[in-house]
């Protein structure tokens, strides 16, 4: 993509990596950073980076100030018996991440690849059947997560807290422009089935006590067709 020129093939992995297929060397990413949060089913708190020869020769020769995020602080001390980080450590998160990656290796990526796949189309479906709208394109929406419109006049903050407060089912709402306007509907890590028909049910309870016109069970049936056939 970048190959012959001085551009760095930089890649923003925070929410794939671990759910999603990602060949690094293979498609010649330069940088790839993620976090310990999606994907590796481990809490926040944990950065990742894969930094390439190329990406290497660019951190070697940047003049910006820096000293918490330095690439080459962690390098050298990465590189000593045994390898060490270059300051302290968030210990209990490396031992969680430690028992997240026997889970993955458990599973196999390509199993895990598919699950993303199977919930994300079952979510897709059970919000498609209450005749809700998507944010994202089609070629643009993610295995991890399922950003819809709010219905008008229905701001997604009170959706939000509706599903916590009432259901104990946690989705998101939008961001800064976005914010009151969406809400997003998780199914990345450790997900199984029932969490997907779980928060399509709270889902449609929510937003029939919003006032939006439901069609009861409408989501969860064209999830469950998903689900029963993956």
């Amino acid at each position: 993509m970048v190959a012959g020129t001085g551009a760095l093939f930089i890649v923003d992995t925070i929410s794939g990596l671990g759910a999603v297929e990602f060949k690094t060397d293979e498609w010649g990413v330069d940088l790839a950073v993620s976090g310990s949060q999606k994907g590796l089913m481990t809490p926040p708190g944990l950065a990742f980076a894969a930094v390439s020869d190329k990406a290497w020769a660019a951190v070697e020769k940047a003049e910006l100030p820096r000293y918490y995020f330095c690439f080459k602080a962690a390098r050298k001390s990465q590189s000593k018996e045994p390898p060490q980080t270059p300051y302290t450590p968030a210990i209990t998160l490396v031992q969680a991440l430690d028992v997240a990656v026997k889970m993955i290796e458990d599973e196999g990526l390509e199993n895990i690849h598919e699950r993303h796949r199977l919930f994300a189309e079952a979510t897709r479906a059970g919000v498609s059947a209450l005749g809700l709208e998507f944010f994202a394109r089609d070629s643009s929406r993610a295995h991890v997560v399922t950003s819809v419109w709010s219905p008008e006049g229905i701001n997604s903050g009170d959706l939000v807290r509706l599903l916590r407060n009432e259901y104990g089912v946690f989705i998101a709402g939008g961001q800064s422009k976005l914010k009151g306007k969406i809400f997003r509907l998780g199914h990345v890590g450790y997900f199984d089935r029932f969490d997907i028909i779980i928060q399509l049910s709270a889902l449609e309870m929510g937003l029939a006590g919003l006032g939006y016109k439901v069609d009861t069970g409408a989501g969860v049936t064209a999830a469950l067709r998903i689900l029963a056939n993956g």
